[in-house]
């Protein structure tokens, strides 16, 4: 599967799971509150949103823009295949638990696959591959694996990595791609 289109969510492939476990609180990007681990009032019994196509216009413009960078359909498809969080309720926790870490695994790699695009020297693409490495295994990411994995400490190693980047590649790139560098 082509990396752009494995860490883009696919709502299609997935049950739901950012409707379910992800909170967010009235305000321009949500019309109502809703609590982790409550469905969304428009999450239909078959999972689907019953307002996808008008979010924006339903007021949920922060639905509407979010990504889950893969993680739901991963999770949905090949963590816990043929399990659905509605039929298996003792295993909600442990289903909702792997799609929040893999979004945050899933949003790492996307972050490190864009940095591996740059300029670099090689000693810093060496260190680059070495946490894509702990990021996507050669044998691939089973739930337990998943659940064993230090993401917030991966987290803190990646972006100390990007933020050393910077002084390697501001002069050698254009000014349109230095600006965004800054944010």
């Amino acid at each position: 599967m082509e990396l752009a289109s494995e860490l883009r969510g696919d709502c299609a492939r997935c049950q739901g799971l950012c409707c379910v476990s992800l909170a967010f609180d009235r305000s321009e990007w949500f019309a109502f509150d809703k609590a982790a681990g409550e469905p969304c009032r428009h999450l239909s019994a078959s999972n689907r949103c019953r307002q996808h196509a008008r979010l924006e216009a339903a007021g949920h413009g922060g639905c509407a823009s979010y990504d889950c960078y893969g993680a739901g359909q991963r999770v949905t498809e090949e963590l816990f295949p043929g399990l659905a969080w509605r039929r298996v309720p003792e295993q909600q926790r442990a289903l909702f638990a792997a799609f929040l870490r893999l979004r945050d695994v899933h949003e790492l790699r996307l972050l490190l696959h864009e940095a591996a695009r740059l300029p670099l020297p090689r000693a810093a693409r060496a260190e680059g591959q070495l946490l894509l490495g702990q990021l996507e295994p050669a044998r691939g990411l089973s739930a337990a694996d998943l659940a064993a994995l230090d993401v917030e400490a991966l987290q803190r190693a990646v972006h100390a990595y990007l933020r050393g980047l910077r002084p390697l590649v501001e002069g050698s790139l254009p000014p349109r791609r230095r600006l965004a560098l800054l944010y």
